[in-house]
């Protein structure tokens, strides 16, 4: 209850996860362009989220802040039209979103909080032997966790999947 970025993360888990193995399964026709695009297009946002935490970490005037923030908006709208005009052939799936022509901190947030702790929930589901109901008894447990104390299990998971990110 009330920690968005488990509840979050443990859905986007449990999606990728379990149409993967749907796929790997079932002789459908699948789009991995799409899922590697959208893949990119998430790395895209989440760096320009962590290059505005490191922003704002900075003691700059209000007015410095703005100039830099703004830096980094055009930044991903010149990163994306690389994307999208290069490796993607023009695809312009996400154009809609930069459409309205407003970036700003909550446009970009729900990306860190869907995306958070999957490696997390990825490692947890490695320690439970890729056994669904051992996956799903052991998430119950973390959640019914203090606050506090399920976040520092969820950062010893994602430490946990470092070397798997790096492989």
């Amino acid at each position: 209850r009330d920690d968005t970025e488990f509840n979050e993360s443990y859905a986007e888990f449990v999606e990728r996860e379990g149409l993967q193995q749907y796929l790997q399964h079932t002789p459908l026709p699948h789009d991995d362009l799409a899922f590697g695009r959208r893949t990119q297009f998430v790395r895209l946002v989440l760096g320009t989220r962590e290059r505005l935490a490191q922003l704002y970490a900075l003691p700059l005037s209000a007015a410095v802040m703005e100039q830099r923030k703004q830096a980094e908006f055009e930044r991903l709208r010149a990163d994306y039209q690389r994307l999208r005009d290069g490796p993607w052939a023009g695809y312009g799936g996400y154009d809609a979103w930069f459409k309205d022509g407003v970036l700003n901190n909550a446009k970009l947030l729900p990306f860190g909080l869907y995306d958070a702790y999957v490696p997390a929930f990825s490692a947890l589901f490695a320690q439970a032997g890729r056994d669904w109901p051992r996956f799903h008894a052991a998430a119950k447990a973390l959640a019914e966790l203090p606050a506090e104390a399920r976040k520092q299990a969820l950062q010893q998971l994602l430490r946990a999947a470092q070397p798997e990110a790096g492989a």
